[in-house]
């Protein structure tokens, strides 16, 4: 029979679930922003944007932003998967900033940074479950 520390609270199999699934989505989502941004680095004529945009930045340089933010997710995932505390906290701040540069994105690709910024939310979301952070239990 398991013995647990009484400090420590049991993590549901829903927590569990979420956790994982987050992490999942992490990595996939790297690898969605990582593609975006060599499409960007390596095609600046793929990605169209409407005239008058506030936030008008080089293409280029958004394929470099994406594709930075794509490293940052892939490895934090990676790092849930490990069971990492550090990975649920970098996580939160990673999927955030994915949001943002998506949200700053949009007239570039609207349909496809309204998706990734829905996924981000939802990853903020598992992460912040009660037992997330601490990890999972044995």
């Amino acid at each position: 029979m398991a013995q647990y520390d009484m400090d420590r609270q049991r993590v549901s199999g829903w927590t569990v679930g979420g956790i994982t699934f987050a992490g999942t989505m992490l990595v996939l989502i790297g690898f969605f922003q990582a593609i975006n941004g060599l499409a960007a680095i390596f095609d600046d004529e793929f990605f169209v944007v409407a005239a008058n945009y506030t936030f008008d930045v080089d293409v280029t340089a958004w394929g470099w932003i994406h594709l930075l933010i794509g490293i940052l997710l892939i490895g934090t995932g990676f790092g849930i998967y490990a069971g990492r505390a550090w990975a649920g906290v970098v996580g939160i701040m990673v999927a955030m900033l994915s949001a943002l540069a998506n949200f700053f994105f949009i007239p570039y690709y609207p349909f496809w940074s309204i998706l990734v910024i829905a996924l981000d939310v939802w990853v903020i979301w598992a992460l912040t479950r009660p037992g997330a952070i601490e990890g999972r239990e044995p």
